[in-house]
Protein backbone atom coordinates (compact mmCIF):
# COMPACT_ATOMS: atom_id res chain seq x y z
CA UNK A 1 0.00 0.00 0.00
CA UNK A 2 2.93 2.64 0.71
CA UNK A 3 4.36 1.49 -2.63
CA UNK A 4 0.93 2.61 -4.36
CA UNK A 5 0.92 5.75 -2.60
CA UNK A 6 4.34 6.56 -3.10
CA UNK A 7 3.54 5.66 -7.02
CA UNK A 8 0.27 8.40 -6.95
CA UNK A 9 2.60 11.21 -5.54
CA UNK A 10 5.25 10.36 -8.28
CA UNK A 11 2.73 10.39 -11.16
CA UNK A 12 1.21 13.92 -9.25
CA UNK A 13 4.56 15.59 -8.83
CA UNK A 14 6.26 14.42 -12.56
CA UNK A 15 3.40 16.39 -15.06
CA UNK A 16 3.99 19.89 -12.70
CA UNK A 17 8.02 19.33 -13.02
CA UNK A 18 7.98 18.92 -16.74
CA UNK A 19 6.46 22.02 -17.02
CA UNK A 20 9.27 23.92 -15.52
CA UNK A 21 12.44 24.27 -17.99
CA UNK A 22 15.74 26.25 -17.61
CA UNK A 23 15.64 28.30 -20.73
CA UNK A 24 18.71 29.63 -23.19
CA UNK A 25 19.28 32.83 -21.52
CA UNK A 26 19.58 31.36 -17.87
CA UNK A 27 15.89 32.09 -16.51
CA UNK A 28 13.48 29.32 -15.22
CA UNK A 29 10.44 28.95 -17.63
CA UNK A 30 6.64 27.68 -17.44
CA UNK A 31 5.27 26.66 -20.71
CA UNK A 32 2.14 28.73 -20.02
CA UNK A 33 4.23 31.79 -19.78
CA UNK A 34 3.74 34.62 -22.07
CA UNK A 35 5.16 34.27 -25.76
CA UNK A 36 5.66 38.23 -26.79
CA UNK A 37 6.26 40.87 -29.35
CA UNK A 38 7.93 42.65 -26.03
CA UNK A 39 5.58 45.07 -26.10
CA UNK A 40 4.10 45.69 -22.81
CA UNK A 41 0.66 47.76 -23.56
CA UNK A 42 -0.01 45.41 -26.29
CA UNK A 43 0.80 42.40 -23.54
CA UNK A 44 -1.94 44.02 -21.27
CA UNK A 45 -4.58 44.41 -23.44
CA UNK A 46 -3.87 40.68 -24.46
CA UNK A 47 -4.17 39.63 -20.88
CA UNK A 48 -7.20 41.86 -20.36
CA UNK A 49 -9.12 40.44 -23.23
CA UNK A 50 -8.24 36.99 -21.89
CA UNK A 51 -10.04 37.97 -18.81
CA UNK A 52 -6.42 37.90 -16.94
CA UNK A 53 -4.05 40.21 -15.56
CA UNK A 54 -0.81 41.40 -16.80
CA UNK A 55 2.30 40.99 -14.95
CA UNK A 56 6.48 41.26 -15.42
CA UNK A 57 8.32 38.45 -13.03
CA UNK A 58 12.10 39.78 -13.77
CA UNK A 59 14.62 36.85 -13.20
CA UNK A 60 18.46 36.63 -13.45
CA UNK A 61 20.65 33.63 -14.63
CA UNK A 62 22.05 31.39 -11.42
CA UNK A 63 19.07 33.37 -8.85
CA UNK A 64 18.63 30.82 -5.98
CA UNK A 65 15.07 32.68 -4.79
CA UNK A 66 14.13 32.33 -8.90
CA UNK A 67 15.04 28.56 -8.53
CA UNK A 68 13.14 28.14 -6.05
CA UNK A 69 10.58 30.03 -7.15
CA UNK A 70 10.07 27.88 -10.23
CA UNK A 71 10.62 24.28 -8.33
CA UNK A 72 8.93 24.89 -5.08
CA UNK A 73 6.43 27.53 -5.35
CA UNK A 74 5.18 26.94 -9.04
CA UNK A 75 5.37 22.96 -8.63
CA UNK A 76 2.44 23.91 -6.08
CA UNK A 77 -0.50 22.93 -8.29
CA UNK A 78 -3.02 24.90 -6.31
CA UNK A 79 -0.60 28.17 -6.78
CA UNK A 80 0.67 27.02 -10.78
CA UNK A 81 -2.95 26.94 -11.54
CA UNK A 82 -4.48 30.37 -9.75
CA UNK A 83 -1.58 31.93 -11.54
CA UNK A 84 -1.71 30.18 -14.94
CA UNK A 85 -5.81 30.50 -14.87
CA UNK A 86 -6.20 34.47 -13.71
CA UNK A 87 -2.63 36.12 -15.27
CA UNK A 88 -0.47 36.44 -18.22
CA UNK A 89 2.79 36.37 -17.22
CA UNK A 90 5.93 38.09 -18.88
CA UNK A 91 9.27 36.90 -17.67
CA UNK A 92 11.91 39.11 -18.45
CA UNK A 93 15.85 39.57 -17.99
CA UNK A 94 16.93 42.07 -15.16
CA UNK A 95 20.31 42.09 -16.98
CA UNK A 96 18.79 41.10 -20.63
CA UNK A 97 19.53 42.92 -23.62
CA UNK A 98 16.05 42.15 -25.54
CA UNK A 99 14.19 45.18 -26.80
CA UNK A 100 11.43 45.93 -25.24
CA UNK A 101 8.37 49.06 -25.78
CA UNK A 102 7.42 50.18 -22.65
CA UNK A 103 3.72 51.83 -22.18
CA UNK A 104 5.21 55.02 -23.60
CA UNK A 105 6.02 53.96 -26.38
CA UNK A 106 9.71 54.17 -25.99
CA UNK A 107 11.90 50.78 -26.86
CA UNK A 108 14.71 49.67 -23.86
CA UNK A 109 16.64 47.02 -23.40
CA UNK A 110 15.80 44.85 -20.47
CA UNK A 111 18.62 45.65 -18.18
CA UNK A 112 17.58 49.61 -18.79
CA UNK A 113 13.82 48.78 -18.33
CA UNK A 114 14.55 47.54 -14.82
CA UNK A 115 16.19 50.36 -13.98
CA UNK A 116 13.58 52.65 -15.19
CA UNK A 117 10.99 50.71 -12.66
CA UNK A 118 13.46 50.81 -9.93
CA UNK A 119 13.50 46.92 -9.85
CA UNK A 120 16.70 46.03 -7.97
CA UNK A 121 16.56 42.13 -7.27
CA UNK A 122 15.32 39.37 -8.37
CA UNK A 123 12.61 37.61 -8.37
CA UNK A 124 10.61 40.95 -8.67
CA UNK A 125 6.53 40.83 -9.94
CA UNK A 126 5.39 44.00 -10.93
CA UNK A 127 1.69 44.17 -11.19
CA UNK A 128 -0.36 46.07 -13.55
CA UNK A 129 -4.01 47.74 -14.25
CA UNK A 130 -6.01 45.90 -16.22
CA UNK A 131 -5.86 48.58 -18.66
CA UNK A 132 -3.19 50.66 -20.56
CA UNK A 133 -5.41 54.08 -20.38
CA UNK A 134 -3.33 56.57 -18.78
CA UNK A 135 -0.64 54.39 -17.87
CA UNK A 136 1.80 56.26 -20.85
CA UNK A 137 1.61 59.48 -18.87
CA UNK A 138 3.24 57.56 -15.84
CA UNK A 139 6.62 56.79 -15.12
CA UNK A 140 7.99 53.59 -13.42
CA UNK A 141 6.70 52.27 -10.15
CA UNK A 142 3.50 54.62 -10.41
CA UNK A 143 2.00 52.47 -13.38
CA UNK A 144 1.82 49.53 -10.96
CA UNK A 145 -0.87 48.77 -9.03
CA UNK A 146 1.27 45.89 -6.92
CA UNK A 147 4.76 44.75 -6.34
CA UNK A 148 6.32 41.63 -4.93
CA UNK A 149 9.88 42.46 -4.39
CA UNK A 150 11.81 38.97 -3.28
CA UNK A 151 10.15 35.93 -2.64
CA UNK A 152 7.65 35.28 0.22
CA UNK A 153 6.95 31.97 1.17
CA UNK A 154 4.20 30.37 -0.73
CA UNK A 155 0.96 31.43 1.15
CA UNK A 156 2.14 34.55 0.50
CA UNK A 157 3.22 34.27 -2.92
CA UNK A 158 -0.11 33.06 -3.73
CA UNK A 159 -2.28 35.77 -1.58
CA UNK A 160 -0.18 38.31 -3.84
CA UNK A 161 -1.52 36.92 -6.53
CA UNK A 162 -5.28 36.43 -5.24
CA UNK A 163 -4.92 40.08 -3.48
CA UNK A 164 -4.33 41.66 -7.24
CA UNK A 165 -6.71 39.89 -9.28
CA UNK A 166 -9.87 40.27 -6.50
CA UNK A 167 -8.39 44.02 -6.64
CA UNK A 168 -7.70 44.55 -2.87
CA UNK A 169 -4.87 47.40 -3.71
CA UNK A 170 -8.32 49.42 -4.35
CA UNK A 171 -9.15 49.32 -0.38
CA UNK A 172 -6.03 48.37 1.36
CA UNK A 173 -2.19 47.85 1.37
CA UNK A 174 -1.33 44.32 0.86
CA UNK A 175 -0.15 43.46 4.68
CA UNK A 176 -3.34 44.86 5.65
CA UNK A 177 -5.61 43.17 3.25
CA UNK A 178 -3.80 39.93 3.72
CA UNK A 179 -4.66 40.47 8.16
CA UNK A 180 -8.29 40.45 6.95
CA UNK A 181 -8.17 37.02 4.76
CA UNK A 182 -6.80 35.33 7.87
Amino acid sequence: MALTGFGLLGLHAGPAAAKAKLGDDGLYQMDWYLESFLDLAEDLTGANAKGKRFAIMWGLKGCPSCKRMHEVHMMDPKIESYIRDNFEILHLNILGARSVTDFGGASLAEKPLSAAYDVRGTPTIQFFPEKADGLAKLTGQAREVARMPGLPEPTEFLAMFRYVREKGYESAPFADWLRKQA
